[in-house]
């Protein structure tokens, strides 16, 4: 029996179930309507939502509303920023996973925030990673164990929906609790696998008194790139490579193996890092036989 109806936003998901925070600040827990498998969507945290209210408890999504952006990993929607989190040791810096999720946030056109936690492990070795990203993309050095960097983070995210995602381990949750003032379920890292354990399990977002809201969500130890248009768009995902493509002679210039491209000529001349040269070569076999298959 519906109570009655009430727009939201989904808070949280977890097993099976959409917790839904209306706009007087009432929470429910929420099954999709069967019509929403049908169609095919899948509701995510952060999506609007419209609902019927069943007790006091409990309710029933009936649809969601347009969204700006959606995402598959993490599975979150709505977001005005990402936050990706790596660590400065323990779990030792990769840069290729840090690479497939820039270019995901890329292609879906949301900016980018790079966080260096964990900097009372390893104050020096982040200089490498600043040489790289540092001109492309915010970086900003934190530590959640001493306090440090959350000021200039909080600048960077005031007011927007943040979506924290990152390795497993390297402090996601330490950070966002210490942002919301909220306990965190954190763990060692692995011996054996150098992952996080007894992390977070699910996406939830978290209300902040600077006016950001916060998603934090499940460690990942490895990504596919899925969300580029196409291999050759892929260019466009890498700053300075597509700033250093728009002086090759083709226009469809994969920027691999072709004579007097700009792309390699900056490779060389170290305008562009090789890193990162070699990430966007893989992603684009890795998107380039995916398009072959489809």
């Amino acid at each position: 029996m519906t109570l009655r109806t009430a727009d939201g936003v989904i808070r949280k998901a977890l097993a099976g179930f959409y917790f839904v925070r209306t706009g007087e600040g009432e929470e429910y827990m929420c099954r999709g309507r069967g019509i929403l498998r049908r169609e095919g969507l899948t509701p995510l945290v952060g999506d609007r939502v419209s609902i019927s209210v069943q007790d006091e408890e409990e309710g029933v999504i009936d649809g969601l509303y347009p969204r700006a952006n959606a995402f598959i990993r993490p599975p979150v929607a709505n977001v005005d920023v990402f936050v990706c989190v790596i660590a400065a040791a323990d779990p030792n810096p990769n840069p290729e996973i840090l690479d497939r999720f820039l270019v995901t946030a890329e292609a879906a056109d949301v900016p980018s925030v790079i966080c260096v936690n964990k900097m009372d492990l390893n104050a020096a070795g982040p200089e490498k990673l600043r040489a790289v990203y540092g001109g492309h993309y915010p970086m900003v050095m934190t530590s959640a164990a001493r306090g440090e960097g959350l000021d200039e983070l909080k600048g960077l995210i005031a007011g927007k929906a943040a979506a924290f995602a990152g390795p497993s381990g390297v402090g996601k949750s330490s950070l966002i609790g210490t942002l919301t003032g909220r306990d965190a379920e954190t763990g060692e890292i692995s011996k054996r696998t150098g992952r996080g354990k007894h992390t977070t399990r699910h996406v939830e977002i978290y209300d902040t008194d600077f006016g950001a809201r916060v998603f934090d969500t499940p460690g990942y130890t490895s990504f596919t790139v899925m969300t580029a248009d196409d291999a050759h768009g892929l260019a466009e995902c890498f700053p300075e490579i597509w700033a250093a493509a728009k002086g090759c002679r083709f226009d469809d210039c994969t920027h691999r193996e072709e004579p007097g491209c700009t792309v390699r000529v900056a490779v060389e001349s170290g305008k562009v890092a090789r890193s990162r040269y070699n990430s966007y070569v893989r992603m684009f076999a890795e998107l380039n036989e995916r398009d072959k298959r489809t």
